[in-house]
């Protein structure tokens, strides 16, 4: 079944559209030191190779900005300048080439300072990412409301209406906390609340195992009700990792076709055969495939073909002796050194 999402509004961001029916956007953010131009460039490079389509960048100064005007524009992907508390760099951002803008405008100070941002992306043709953590919620709220929930969607509705008075309206929302709980209630409230496209992530989710499942969990449950425009992976460590998290939960969520999926069963006594290897030396020949294409790896003739019978390609393992499938038809019989081989025939068959 089909995930029905939630309409939002269009917004454009760069050479890409956000919002309405248009695909959900992977997210990440260079963790270079922006200043090091050829570096950072390099990353967004190689970030851009494996599937990111959009790449945050933190400018903290007149100089980082700088540093990036050797290269905007020059990507395939939309970059943004992620900006706190000095407007100035917003503007400054703004006027050097930069697809949008993160900040809030209720950390830049005074009416004027909001206004001056608003017309530097209004002239320039960019939106604005309001970002509201959980852990730096504006004191007054974090007090009436706490750091849950109720707190975030006020911050961000607050947020919102600064930049509403000045009728700018080109806005993307995100509200992230590092608990899941509260990530998911925050971002249903906001869902129901306005059009604004969102963007999703569980902020500080950690690293390795735990931070990729964690966020799995909040992405994915928000993925699942229809709820979100984008999304980060936010782990500790290098940003391609974010990438390819993402990229598996928005498969596993049903929402993405393109690209291969292997299907390979947990194993029980049944099983007679090294089958993490074989999944393994798959997924690897594998990994630079876009099509869409399914892939069956089977540890018996119990979870064989009949209950694989959607894949495109698959085996069903025996002792000595294999069963090749395609579609839930067998193929051949195959001894178990052959498998490989064999499957990456059909694989080819595919590309």
């Amino acid at each position: 079944m089909k995930i029905q999402r939630k309409q939002t509004r269009e917004i454009v961001v760069g050479n890409k559209k956000l919002g309405g029916d248009n695909p959900i956007l992977i997210q990440s953010m260079t963790n270079t030191n922006t200043l090091n131009t050829a570096a950072t460039k390099a990353q967004i490079e190689s970030l851009i190779s494996i599937g990111c389509e959009v790449v945050r960048i933190a400018t903290s100064s007149l100089e980082e900005v700088a540093a990036c005007k050797p290269y905007l524009k020059k990507m395939s992907v939309p970059l943004v300048a992620d900006i706190q508390f000095d407007y100035r760099l917003a503007v400054a951002a703004a006027d050097a080439g930069f697809d949008a803008i993160r900040f809030n405008p209720g950390n830049i100070g005074n009416d004027k300072n909001v206004a001056e941002v608003v017309s530097a992306c209004k002239k320039n043709n960019l939106p604005i990412r309001i970002g509201v953590n959980a852990g730096s919620l504006e004191k007054d709220i974090e007090k009436e409301e706490g750091k849950g929930a109720e707190g975030l969607v006020k911050s961000v509705m607050r947020h919102v209406s600064l930049l509403e008075k000045h009728k700018f309206y080109d806005i993307v929302l995100s509200a992230k906390s590092s608990s899941t709980q509260d990530t998911i209630a925050t971002y249903r409230k906001l869902s129901a609340l306005t059009d604004y496209p969102l963007h999703l992530g569980v902020t500080e989710s950690g690293s390795g195992d735990y931070g990729r499942i964690k966020s799995a969990i909040g992405i994915g449950a928000l993925l699942a009700d229809g709820i979100g425009d984008t999304i980060r992976v936010s782990l500790t460590g290098d940003p391609m990792g974010e990438i390819i998290a993402a990229k598996m939960i928005l498969k596993a969520s049903g929402i993405a076709s393109d690209g291969v999926e292997i299907i390979s069963c947990p194993t029980c006594s049944r099983c007679k055969i090294d089958l993490e290897s074989i999944c393994k030396i798959i997924t690897e020949h594998t990994q630079n495939i876009e099509k869409p294409l399914k892939i069956a790896i089977m540890g018996c003739v119990v979870n064989g073909p009949g209950e694989a019978k959607d894949a495109d390609v698959g085996v069903a393992c025996g002792i000595d002796k294999s069963a090749i499938f395609q579609k839930g038809k067998v193929l051949k019989t195959v001894e178990n050194e052959e498998i490989i081989g064999e499957l990456k025939k059909l694989i080819a068959a595919f590309e």
